[in-house]
């Protein structure tokens, strides 16, 4: 290793950043980033693994569609109304 590097015409590299992901900024209450942190902690995960986690299994939650839900809802009604 040199004792001294010649940097005069050295140029700033590009940040690379990793394909298929964006970079956010986000505010959290600190109880519950506390509590986030100890949960990944136990479960052997980064915070960020289980931020991941658990914004897709939000997102991908069955959640009945609401014309699904009416038409339930309808025949429910209609069903209660005949028997009575």
């Amino acid at each position: 290793m040199r004792d001294e590097y010649d940097f005069t015409e050295a140029k700033r590299g590009a940040v690379i950043l990793p394909q298929g992901k964006t970079k956010i900024t986000i505010y959290m209450d600190d109880e519950l980033f506390s509590e986030l942190e100890s949960s990944s902690s136990l479960a052997g995960y980064g915070v960020q693994e289980t931020i991941h986690q658990a914004v897709r299994e939000y997102l991908h939650r069955s959640v009945e569609p609401i014309e699904s839900t009416l038409r339930r809802v309808l025949r429910e009604e209609l069903q209660l109304q005949h028997a009575g």
